[in-house]
């Protein structure tokens, strides 16, 4: 546990944003090598001539000779957030934090691959430790490790995540079997009119009031073409416009994300989405443009796995602590693991009512966790890696 704190504060103190992560990563490197244990770094490039921010590393068991691998996964990047807690661990990055608790899950990570080298004997098999950048920005770093062959030697019987939930009491653990974790798209649109001086509006094609009335057609349209009872999210968080009192500008972005749990409705919105935006500012004499960047598909957590880690879970803090999960429409790259192997992502109580931050939200300015749950996390994947590497 000191370790495991010293590490979490280390990495809060210095947080790096997605695809920066290279002092993480050294330093994630940096601390495996000490305990001897093979690692590659490098790793999940986002471009060919980019330095890769990954690090994969690898923990045998020595007790008897055996082929199973599992895996363990942490992301590593943080947000561009400025922090307003007053830890004495807080960020020294302006404008950057770690709000979305991956300090934890990377510090936890290490922790249980650290305690399965240093027991090796007593075990076998190989737990292969991921720790993976770029989770909060698309393309999400776990499907370029899918696509540089990291799993294809040795290949993982399945992937083990977890995230730090405030919602959650310190010492529970969140369980939800099948689709937990909604699919994530980036909704970018243009819409383009003609600017002007805004006293003369006979001679304007205004497009803020081309995007006034795009948007509750978007959702109108969203709303009819939804399956009964499928869960759906279209959000906008941005529109600039950049005009003046008297000034109509020529061109409005508005940025928007979309969250859907079917592969057959997500491609139909897709389509009709920007049908409508076209149609709507035809209707107006402007035009607009819907971009649409595909993020991570839905999370499918593996039924026996996760039953499996459920029952790890309930040895570990009792039954009355391990609670079921509802869906999520929030997005996780984790997501792409689950189509090649089988998974599980599972959460982890972070939440005090008597410790300052650690009922703040994900993605706040105030975030912070209770760290004895750090103690939890880890043992849960200790406990999970040794039982899956017993099975078969």
């Amino acid at each position: 546990m000191p370790e495991m704190i010293a590490w979490r504060r280390h990495l809060h103190r210095h947080p790096e944003l997605s695809y920066q992560e290279r002092d993480t990563a050294a330093f994630i490197a940096e601390t495996l090598r000490k305990e001897g244990i093979e690692l590659r770094d490098g790793v999940a490039k986002l471009t060919p001539d980019a330095p890769g921010t990954g690090v994969i590393a690898f923990v045998r068991g020595t007790k008897s000779p055996s082929a199973r691998t599992i895996a363990l996964r942490a992301d590593t990047d943080a947000l561009p957030i400025q922090e307003s807690g007053k830890p004495d661990y807080c960020s020294t990055h302006a404008g950057v934090m770690h709000a979305c608790g991956h300090d934890a899950h990377t510090a936890m990570v290490l922790g249980s691959g650290i305690a399965l080298h240093r027991l090796r004997a007593e075990w076998s098999g190989t737990v292969m430790l991921v720790f993976q950048p770029g989770e909060e920005k698309e393309p999400g770093g776990a499907s370029l490790l899918i696509k540089e062959g990291v799993f294809d030697d040795p290949k993982p019987s399945g992937i083990i995540g977890q995230h730090v939930t405030p919602e959650l009491a310190v010492g529970k653990l969140g369980f939800r079997s099948g689709p937990f974790m909604a699919a994530a798209d980036e909704l970018y649109i243009t819409v383009k009119g003609k600017g002007g001086h805004a006293a003369q509006r006979d001679k304007l094609v205004d497009p803020i009031l081309i995007a006034a009335r795009l948007l509750p057609a978007l959702y109108q349209e969203a709303q009819r073409l939804r399956p009964e009872g499928q869960p759906m999210v279209i959000s906008f968080g941005k529109l600039v416009a950049n005009g003046a009192t008297n000034i109509v500008p020529e061109t409005v972005t508005i940025d928007g994300t979309m969250r859907t749990f079917d592969e057959a409705f997500r491609a139909r919105l897709h389509l009709r989405l920007a049908e409508s935006c076209a149609e709507v500012a035809r209707s107006m004499n402007g035009e607009a443009e819907l971009r649409i960047v595909k993020g991570s598909p839905v999370v499918h957590n593996d039924p026996a796995l996760t039953e499996r880690l459920r029952q790890v879970a309930m040895e570990l803090v009792g039954a009355e602590n391990v609670v079921e999960m509802d869906i999520r429409m929030g997005g996780e790259d984790f997501a792409y693991y689950t189509q090649v192997m089988p998974g599980c992502f599972y959460r982890l109580g972070t939440g005090n009512p008597t410790k300052p931050g650690t009922q703040s939200g994900l993605h706040t300015a105030a975030f912070d966790i209770d760290e004895d749950a750090l103690a939890i996390g880890a043992g849960m994947m200790v406990m999970g890696a040794l039982g899956e590497l017993r099975q078969g």
